[in-house]
């Protein structure tokens, strides 16, 4: 008799404090038989903290074409599998779609956890509005690609959300500038840890402020949309 496949588990772990992992995904964690991460010795490190002891199997965006063939045949086979990456949630900026989509077509279920991400708490704490966005990651590493990106996005009424890293975080923000004009921005940097930080104010401020001092740690960049006057719907209904 064939046995019964196994399922997909998509699950957040922190984007620094381990506070934020929630006991349903530590539970999953303790229960599957595989965990697919991106850096095992960083899933290593969180399971160790949680008494977790789990087999782990390389997922990440240079193996991912080829192992999402292979873990969906294991968890056709009876195994259950969880998807996690080194923060976040699985699937943000973060391998996962192929895993999901080979997964869908075999007819196996994928169920996602709820869980920690640094867009919404970046998004919510920017102090710019929140009822429409549009997240768009990450930019192009390159000049020319990521100002045309931002070009096309200049029209666009409600917020904007991207993610970048510290090296290229300023040059980002100055080609913002040049192409959308001095709109409201804030920078979120480091969500959850130690030195977190919301940077808000123009982007020209904004980029004064970090033009001068060395930049680490995760960047989400929040960015108003093509509205001057800026004004929460509670407003207009009053």
């Amino acid at each position: 008799m064939e046995s019964e496949p196994g399922k997909l588990y998509l699950v957040p772990t922190p984007i620094g404090n381990l506070e934020d992992i929630t006991q349903r995904a530590l539970r999953v964690l303790g229960e599957v038989d595989l965990v697919a991460c991106e850096d095992t010795r960083t899933t290593g490190q969180l399971l160790f903290h949680y008494g977790i002891k789990k087999k782990l199997i390389s997922y990440h965006e240079y193996n991912e074409r080829q192992q999402a063939g292979s873990l969906a045949q294991e968890i056709a086979d009876g195994k259950s599998v969880a998807v996690v990456t080194d923060a976040g949630t699985p699937g943000i900026s973060d391998p996962a779609y192929r895993i999901v989509r080979a997964s869908i077509d075999a007819g196996i279920e994928v169920i996602a956890l709820p869980g920690a991400s640094a867009l919404l708490p970046a998004l919510t704490a920017s102090g710019l509005p929140t009822d429409r966005f549009h997240y768009e990651g990450f930019l192009s590493p390159k000049t020319s690609a990521r100002k045309r990106r931002i070009e096309e996005l200049r029209d666009y009424k409600h917020t904007l959300v991207f993610y970048e890293s510290p090296h290229r975080l300023v040059k980002c923000l100055e080609d913002m500038r040049e192409v959308l004009g001095d709109r409201p921005v804030c920078v979120a940097r480091e969500i959850s840890k130690k030195f977190e930080e919301f940077a808000r104010g123009t982007l020209s401020e904004v980029i004064g402020s970090f033009k001068s001092r060395a930049v680490k740690g995760e960047i989400v960049i929040v960015v108003a949309g093509d509205n001057p006057k800026l004004f929460d719907r509670r407003d207009e209904e009053e």
